[in-house]
């Protein structure tokens, strides 16, 4: 496989925010901590104190591990945790049935790349990649399918509460339609043992996925977090009741937000007043304040301020973040260095600092998480054939099919001379009418402006002529551009890994180390 590299702004598929951290302007040095460069680790590498307990990170990590049989890597990488010189590059998503769209598996591979890079320039210290299972999420919805090329399958089952408790006795429709889809070649059976083993002989979706991404990658020595326990939550209570009762997060964000907005850009998310919900087996629902009691919402549940201390202090796996206080609690747990998201999750995490200042909880590296293009030999045989460059591949479909017309007719659908004549000659009539009568120059003006528009209109019809008779060609455009663009949208927002996977086994997920480069911030194209 070859890969080759484009900057992120011609894709014209990342906001302004995102596009202008990764340059480095100065207006949005305020929203962050260090610098996503080499030097920016350099200085975090010096500056990073972790208070939380190393040794309970262990231990909970072997726990969860437990029941499976893990690599010699990602053993060794567990017991380095309790070493003062070993820091976490994290990445985390949901629990996606079948690790979901491809833009998971490359935040993945973006974590254990960073992860080794950093080793080669700091062999003092440990660069440990993680995966946060975001266990405690209970958008199933969104978790539910996966599509494979043009099928969608989905998981059809009640679900309540924290999606990695869910059961999974009920997904095996799911489990045949898509390892139906894999087939019988070699690689479709190697991935569908891999899936049938990680969702039948565990009972809930955390210890699934943590089971097959482990299958993927745990060679490369990554490691799955489940957060959703009571021991590493009990690090977090104390911020808990400040956050509930103070409700200090909802400021901090906000003021950020506002002056993010000040700066330009739209904030990604927008905190509520109390950031946490309460969570039970079946039940994750908001907590809200009323009548100087906290309750939770769409139950029976309320607590004093007495009360809801003693239940954080004996309770605190009950008390779930949302989506901007999991990061603090991300990093009161994790000995972190690096936190690696899509472009939503890097404006989201610009919106953050203030809060993470006002906790004294350290602010990590922020990095975009590499993305790609995949052509496969019969799409790039095509662009071949039409002379279509992957970076012209981003453009809207009627950008393309207008450059690729102009470019094959070559300059007779172009008036832009004659519209240049045209201009010249009402300006000379527009003088000449000045000097007998300042109105009538307005009428040489008028004039000018519907004869130009009339020769704009009629090289829209050469266009549009010329398009009918290359129909085959622009519907050779339509069909590329609908193979790598799925819906309109970047391919890796979409689809699964599984026709990767059943084309080209391991050596996808190989090419992928190989081409990702985390610090350079290109898009990578990779021609399979």
């Amino acid at each position: 496989m070859q890969a080759k590299y484009i900057t992120y702004q011609q894709t014209h598929s990342f906001s302004s925010v995102v596009l202008d951290y990764i340059d480095g302007k100065d207006n949005l040095e305020s929203f962050y901590q260090y610098s996503p460069t080499l030097q920016g680790f350099e200085k975090a590498v010096e500056e990073r104190k972790f208070s939380g307990d190393r040794n309970l990170l262990v231990n909970t990590l072997q726990r969860q591990y437990a029941q499976l049989s893990p690599s010699a890597l990602v053993a060794e990488n567990i017991k380095r945790l309790a070493d003062d010189r070993t820091f976490t590059i994290t990445t985390g998503h949901q629990l996606n049935i079948f690790t979901g769209p491809l833009y998971f598996i490359y935040k993945i591979v973006t974590a254990i790349k960073l992860a080794s890079d950093l080793k080669e320039q700091f062999p003092a210290y440990n660069f440990v990649p993680v995966y946060w299972m975001a266990t405690e999420d209970h958008d199933f919805e969104e978790i539910n399918h996966v599509k494979v090329e043009d099928k969608l399958i989905g998981w059809k089952t009640k679900a309540a509460g924290a999606t990695g408790r869910i059961d999974t006795s009920s997904i095996t429709e799911a489990l045949a339609a898509y390892k139906g889809f894999l087939g019988i070649s070699e690689n479709g059976k190697k991935l569908a043992a891999l899936v049938e083993k990680a969702y039948t002989t565990n009972q809930t979706l955390a210890n699934a996925t943590r089971e097959l991404v482990d299958a993927l990658f745990g060679a490369k020595g990554l490691i799955c977090v489940d957060a959703d326990d009571a021991a590493l939550k009990a690090q977090f209570a104390p911020i808990i009741y400040r956050d509930i009762t103070e409700q200090n997060s909802f400021k901090q964000i906000t003021e950020s937000s506002e002056a993010l907005e000040k700066a330009g850009y739209k904030p990604q998310v927008n905190p509520r007043e109390i950031n946490f919900f309460y969570m039970d087996d079946q039940l994750r629902e908001r907590i809200v304040e009323e009548d100087n009691l906290y309750k939770v919402l769409n139950t029976s549940i309320s607590f004093t301020a007495a009360s809801l201390q003693e239940e954080i202090s004996r309770h605190p796996e009950r008390f779930s973040p949302n989506v901007v206080m999991r990061p603090v609690y991300q990093e009161v747990i994790l000995p972190n260095l690096a936190y690696i998201g899509g472009g939503a999750e890097v404006t989201y995490w610009l919106q953050l600092k203030a809060n993470f200042s006002f906790y004294n909880v350290p602010y990590p590296v922020l990095l975009l998480r590499n993305s790609a293009l995949v052509i496969d030999e019969r799409s790039a045989r095509k662009m071949h054939i039409l002379e279509i460059s992957s970076t012209s591949l981003f453009d809207t479909d009627e950008q393309l099919k207008n450059q690729w017309i102009k470019a094959h007719v070559g300059d007779s659908l172009s008036l832009d001379d004659e519209q240049r004549a045209i201009r010249a000659v009402f300006d000379q009539i527009k003088l000449n009418s000045y000097k007998i009568d300042k109105g009538l120059s307005l009428s040489a003006e008028a004039a000018k402006v519907k004869t130009l528009r009339l020769v704009t209109n009629l090289e829209k019809k050469m266009l549009r002529a010329e398009k009918r008779k290359h129909t085959t060609s622009l519907q050779q455009i339509d069909n590329l551009k609908q193979k790598l663009f799925p819906n309109g949208v970047l391919q890796e927002r979409v689809l699964n890994i599984a026709p990767m996977y059943v084309l080209y086994g391991d050596n996808f997920i190989e090419s992928l180390f190989t081409a990702f480069k985390p610090l350079d911030y290109k898009f990578t194209v990779i021609y399979a």
